[in-house]
């Protein structure tokens, strides 16, 4: 009787958010408004959720260097146990079956599979993600597995900086091998990559995050934020099509699977009607998205970069061209947010492409707000974004399948708030029933190939530089008690959604 009341509340929460808000997709949603089918599930990383950082043989990875060294973190926190997924998994498997949910994203560490990146494989580590792949198949969850989130081993960095040299390529693709051959009997959808754009502009155009590398001495000790970052996002696509090329010529007939890039997706609405602020946007999506997605659908990087990036942007052979080309079985993306895009004449250099010294043509990003916003600062809550950046994927690459693979918002962790206030997230339900219901509009109305949709996060969990501020989660977890794990609102919402 009280599971069907608490139903029954969550039903009437849904009834009133379909009247609270004007979405473009009318009537209430649920799992049953989208196509027979349809992917849902949540996300994670291996660096944010696992722990156990010297456990079992698992090597250092760039984030171990870049999380222990003194100010990179601000609230000068780790993740050498983050939420502790690593001996926890069976539990957080439970909590996933619980909601109804299809599948679960998580990330493999390269350094539990190779410690030092290459050479003498880690059973151990093997068997932990054996364990966790079996454990959500017997549940029915289906696992999405991404191979690199951002956790490059540390031994390459000081064998020969990491993505910065050609090497790479070779090293990266015998992994991604490794995994194939161990898991691809049951793993059929891999994200060979997470977020090519954020960790070559953070990590090697402003040094906000790992390796920590730019051009301004005050905040990094090494670095070229004007060649770097073009030279690392170059080797990232040639890495993930070499691994597309070697699953498809040895494993995809036997083991039936797919693959893909997830890709961070700000959309840019541009500030005004002008022509000129239309074109900055435009540009600014150019060197976002198409930075990576445009060379993997059509051979190159967008004219925009050749024209204003000019030698400093590498070339691809022939042979490489077309090895990249046609190579993605699906589409991720990963989408949070949108942002106000405009001419700058006065050459402004924009928030996000810092980095490459305001290549994208004097594009200014606006701070001004374009609509409420999360805890964190670059995280406005623009529902109506969703729908346009699955119908701009649509019209300028062809309609490809498409899995959201990342989507939510984040609270702040405050010492202050009670627990029992802390999982009253009704924000947290307005945004995914906002973001869902333009989802559902540019599927239904618009004609996008989408195929699934993943939370992030199914936990509160270690976010990066931002290291423990930040709750993501559908459940709170408690830092203080044992990392106890507490189902917020959003979870209950999520139930009935699910199961309607």
């Amino acid at each position: 009787m009280l599971l069907i009341i608490r139903q029954g509340i969550a039903l009437l929460m849904l009834v009133l958010l379909a009247f609270e808000t004007k979405p473009c997709f009318s009537g209430i949603i649920s799992r049953s408004s989208f196509p027979k089918g349809f992917t849902f599930g949540t996300a994670s990383a291996a660096f944010q959720f696992e722990g156990a950082v010297k456990e079992d043989g698992r090597g250092a990875s760039i984030w171990d260097t870049f999380s222990h060294t003194f100010g990179k973190i601000i609230d000068f926190s780790n993740a050498d146990v983050a939420v502790d997924q690593y001996h926890r998994f069976n539990e957080d498997v439970e909590l996933m079956k619980d909601m109804g949910m299809d599948a679960y994203r998580f990330s493999i560490s390269w350094t539990r599979i190779y410690p030092n990146a290459t050479g003498q494989i880690n059973q151990a580590g093997i068997d932990h993600y054996n364990n966790l792949i079996n454990a959500l198949l017997a549940k029915g969850i289906e696992p999405y597995v991404t191979l690199y989130h951002w956790d490059l081993p540390q031994a390459l960095t000081d064998k020969y900086s990491g993505w910065l040299s050609p090497r790479i390529v070779n090293d990266f693709a015998a992994y991604a091998e490794t995994c194939f051959q161990n898991f691809g009997d049951r793993v059929k959808h891999w994200i060979v990559i997470n977020e090519p754009h954020t960790f070559t502009v953070q990590g090697y155009g402003t040094g906000l995050e790992a390796p920590g590398r730019c051009s301004l001495r005050l905040i990094c000790s090494e670095g070229n934020s004007a060649v770097e970052p073009y030279i690392v996002a170059h080797h990232v696509i040639l890495s993930y099509a070499t691994v597309a090329d070697i699953y498809k010529k040895k494993y995809k007939e036997q083991q039936g699977g797919s693959l893909g890039v997830s890709f961070d997706a700000v959309w840019y609405e541009p500030a005004s009607n002008s022509t000129e602020d239309i074109e900055a946007a435009k540009r600014a999506q150019e060197f976002q998205l198409g930075w990576f997605l445009d060379p993997l659908m059509f051979g190159d990087y967008p004219s925009s970069m050749r024209s204003r990036v000019g030698r400093r942007l590498p070339k691809f052979s022939e042979s490489e061209t077309s090895l990249i080309k046609g190579s993605l079985d699906f589409v991720g993306i990963n989408h949070y947010t949108s942002l106000y895009a405009s001419d700058s004449s006065n050459n402004t250099v924009g928030v996000l492409l810092k980095s490459t010294l305001d290549d994208s043509g004097t594009v200014s990003l606006h701070g001004k707000a374009i609509g409420d916003r999360a805890n964190s600062i670059w995280l406005y809550i623009v529902p109506e974004g969703m729908r346009s950046i699955m119908n701009y994927v649509k019209e300028r690459y062809g309609n490809p399948p498409v899995y959201v693979t990342e989507n939510g918002m984040d609270d702040p962790n405050s010492k202050f708030i009670s627990l029992k206030d802390a999982l009253k997230d009704e924000k947290r339900i307005k945004y995914h029933h906002d973001y869902l219901t333009n989802l559902l509009a540019s599927i239904k109305e618009d004609g996008c190939n989408v195929k699934g949709y993943f939370i992030w996060a199914l936990l509160d969990n270690w976010e990066w530089s931002a290291g423990y501020t930040s709750r993501f989660g559908l459940y709170f977890v408690d830092y203080r008690d044992n990392l106890n794990r507490y189902p917020k609102a959003s979870v209950e919402w999520f139930k009935t959604f699910l199961s309607s």
